[in-house]
């Protein structure tokens, strides 16, 4: 699966503008993010200011009330500088494969940069790409520290998981109806408006998930 994802995987510097990155959860402390989500979410902001791209899609695990990851992803977005309607949350983006699924079929998602760490940024370019996505990486260099060789160990054992919903084509946890955030961002971004009728709106405005105006 990660030979998928070779020549597929950039820096800041040399990453490809798309209109999308799409942003994995990484877990919670306190609250806020962890170490490890902060570093994905700074580079996200990094691309954001480089103009690499437009809108952020936050995605990550909201399975119960006290538990939101999309929330503490977007704070700390807007804290850092990008803009509260630039953003689109993903409620129920409980692993990679359900995040890369309900970005393509919810949200509209064709092209997009995925932010993870390194060891696990392959796997997210193949899942998505598995999933209809044209996708690039861009990978979050960590320290070689306890968290990063056990994250590196899970990979070992995610992949053949990975590999089997992709074979399978495994419908996420909750896919739910079409969601307009990513489109109405887009469209913000643009200085337009959205365009109303049945058919896909992945350049058109939406009003969903992208947060207040």
């Amino acid at each position: 699966m990660h030979a998928v994802a070779d020549g597929r995987v950039r820096t800041v510097a040399d990453a490809p503008a798309r209109d999308v990155a799409v942003v994995f959860g990484a877990g919670l402390r306190d609250g806020g993010p962890t170490p490890y989500l902060a570093h994905r979410l700074d580079t996200a902001a990094e691309l954001y200011r480089a103009g690499r791209v437009k809108v952020v899609l936050v995605t990550g695990d909201n399975s119960r009330t006290e538990y939101d990851e999309p929330d503490a992803m977007r704070a700390y977005l807007v804290e850092h500088g990008v803009p509260d309607r630039r953003i689109v949350s993903d409620y129920a983006g409980f692993d990679t494969w359900d995040s890369c699924v309900r970005a393509k079929k919810i949200f509209g998602v064709e092209r997009a940069l995925l932010v993870t760490q390194g060891f696990h940024v392959r796997r997210a370019v193949a899942l998505c790409g598995s999933a209809g996505i044209e996708a690039y990486g861009v990978g979050v260099t960590e320290p070689r520290d306890v968290t990063w060789y056990y994250g590196a160990v899970r990979e070992i054992f995610a992949a053949g998981k990975a590999a089997a919903d992709a074979v399978t084509d495994r419908q996420p946890t909750f896919l739910g109806p079409a969601e307009p955030g990513v489109a109405e961002a887009l469209a913000h971004a643009r200085g337009g408006t959205v365009a109303t009728g049945s058919g896909p709106a992945t350049d058109a405005p939406d009003t969903g998930s992208a947060g207040p105006g």
